[in-house]
């Protein structure tokens, strides 16, 4: 779905629907609270870090229940947290009120896979999904049920908030080269919408082993290079080539993620954790107040934040912008 929007305009309905759900959720609106059941099928740093934003960031008489999964079934006792008052609760310690809005969320591939088999018909959140996990999904009729609603988060922010990035910080430079695989070709053809007078040199590799080969055609037809969060940007050896050969020519090299920023990219427009289970939250309070037949919502990353390699960009002799100016440039024209 997210394939099937202009970047711009998805950017500023992500912006519009941000801005309702922030006036939703404040005090003293009436918002419904909120009963949110998380399954969680993995204690990855990321993961763990938006459990844990969810709960520190619950409204007053919400609750959150965490349900751990192994193997795709609930391991042990699921814990329960009420936030009208100190401690835990064990599961079923407290009935629901009719005015609170029942949310499941699942967090990560794995707990996605498990949550859209699940019987029952309350809105459910899929966060923390790549691009390319989403696409992995899809196919599975469990996902589209007449009488539920699902929002899909997808972790990465829209490609158009990349090429705002690449924009501000290489404003003089217009070819801008991709390797892709066939798996990516949604991302790519997002990117091609957002490019914004770019000149993108895109060059498929059907393989790890075509890479180098790749490699050796692009780069000479590029001013910098981009990591997609494909196959390629989710393999170590493939980003670190991707990384060497751009170092090679003296070529920046953007991406999607913080692992590539520290590894040696110079920026990547990203969305932490904490932004995550903040729209996360919102997105489910949408789904739940929605009267309509259920389907599919897919929002993108919003908003951004901008990481920099300060080392990269002196070793490239480029002077850029502290990362809250360049955040504030990529989130401006929303």
């Amino acid at each position: 779905m997210f394939a099937n929007r202009f970047p711009p305009l998805l950017r500023r309905q992500c912006a519009t629907l941000a801005m309702a759900f922030a006036c939703a959720a404040l005090p003293g609106t009436g918002a419904a609270a909120a009963v949110l059941t998380v399954l969680m099928a993995d204690e990855s740093a990321a993961h763990t870090e938006f459990v844990r934003q969810l709960r520190e960031t619950q409204e007053a008489g919400s609750r959150l229940e965490l349900i751990h999964l192994v193997a795709g079934k609930p391991a042990g006792e699921s814990v329960e947290e009420d936030h009208t008052a100190t401690g835990m609760r064990t599961r079923g310690a407290r009935s629901v009120a009719p005015a609170d809005v029942p949310i499941t969320m699942a967090v990560g591939v794995d707990a996605a896979r498990t949550a859209i088999e699940r019987p029952g018909q309350e809105p459910l959140v899929l966060a923390m999904l790549s691009r390319l996990d989403y696409e992995s999904l899809k196919g599975n009729p469990s996902l589209r049920r007449p009488e539920r609603w699902v929002g899909v988060l997808l972790r990465e922010p829209a490609m158009a908030d990349q090429i705002a990035l690449i924009d501000a910080v290489m404003p003089q430079r217009r070819r801008l080269g991709v390797v892709a695989t066939s798996e990516s070709e949604p991302m790519v053809r997002e990117l091609q919408r957002a490019a914004n007078g770019w000149d993108l040199q895109v060059e498929y590799a059907p393989d790890a082993k075509a890479l180098a080969t790749v490699l050796r055609r692009l780069v000479p037809r590029s001013d910098a290079l981009m990591v997609l969060p494909d196959l390629i940007g989710d393999s170590q050896p493939a980003t670190l080539a991707v990384l060497r050969a751009g170092a090679s020519a003296g070529l920046p090299v953007f991406g999607t993620s913080d692992g590539l920023v520290r590894s040696g990219g110079l920026a990547a427009a990203v969305s932490t954790p904490t932004q995550l289970a903040q729209q996360a939250r919102l997105l489910g309070l949408k789904l739940a107040s929605n009267t309509a037949a259920g389907g599919v919502l897919v929002e993108c990353a919003t908003p951004s934040t901008v990481r920099v390699n300060p080392t990269v960009a002196r070793g490239l002799g480029m002077r850029l912008p502290e990362e809250r100016e360049l955040t504030e440039r990529v989130t401006a024209i929303r």
